[in-house]
């Protein structure tokens, strides 16, 4: 007997450095496809696994949120320390938690916040160089914070948009958009209901423009109004993002202002 079906959330922590994103991909390996073979390992299901969103080849996460549906007795402790032993060590199920069946890690969601981490440095990292990315020559901080508050609220967020990402609309709200510095690394921290395919790679690697005085401050402000891809910044490497946490209606009460 495996009882009756039930809705299991997990939130995820993994190293993308060797996967090609969050979502299957045939024989590829992905972060999705990983907890799947696990998961199926351990009930003797066949399950599927929703991400929050997908994430690109090569970004990281500290807080993603799946949700699944199965028929198992087994109980949250007993999944958790069950699919970790069996996942490789560069996934890590942080909580399983039991949901109503009206739970979607996508569908449920409200937000979430992301994090660009850069190293400004004339010299490489050795260590750790796989989660920043670098940029040798000097950056004018306060004219990339001067224009990361610019993206603070609603706006049409097109320009920003990469292709290939399925939506209804461009348009997005950012919550809270900060951007901090400490040892010679800046992280650009942005949270808000949603993000447009590369939207927070596109934002950062037009702030480093901008950091390095090739754009003037107000060059977001155009951005936002020309709706034109071709007129920002190359896009930050994906190995520099993380993606931080999901919001839900439960987080209303610490949702930022």
């Amino acid at each position: 007997m495996t009882g009756s079906e039930r809705t299991f959330k997990l939130v995820v922590e993994y190293d993308g450095s060797a996967y090609h994103g969050w979502q299957r991909q045939g024989s590829l390996p992905t972060i999705q496809a990983e907890i799947e073979r696990v998961i199926a390992m351990m009930t003797r299901r066949t399950v599927h696994v929703m991400g929050s969103g997908r994430t690109d080849s090569g970004v990281h996460a500290l807080g993603q949120v799946a949700s699944f549906r199965c028929a198992t007795r087994l109980s949250c402790k007993a999944l958790l320390r069950g699919i970790n032993s069996l996942l490789p060590g560069d996934i890590v199920i942080r909580d399983c938690v039991e949901m109503p069946a009206s739970f979607h890690a996508c569908h449920s969601a409200i937000g979430k916040t992301y994090r660009y981490r850069i190293h400004n440095s004339p010299f490489r990292q050795a260590l750790g160089r796989q989660y920043v990315w670098h940029i040798c020559r000097p950056l004018d901080v306060e004219a990339m914070r001067q224009a990361l508050c610019r993206v603070v609220g609603t706006h049409d967020f097109k320009g920003f948009e990469s292709t290939g990402s399925p939506r209804a609309h461009t348009v997005r709200t950012i919550y809270r958009a900060d951007l901090g510095q400490a040892d010679g690394c800046l992280s650009v921290e942005l949270t808000g209901n949603g993000f447009l395919r590369c939207m927070v790679r596109n934002i950062v690697g037009t702030l480093v423009e901008i950091g390095l005085h090739r754009y003037p401050v107000t060059h977001i402000d155009r951005m936002l109004q020309s709706r034109d891809r071709r007129q920002a910044g190359t896009a930050a490497p994906a190995h520099g993002l993380f993606l931080v946490r999901v919001l839900y209606a439960e987080d209303m009460m610490e949702r930022p202002r």
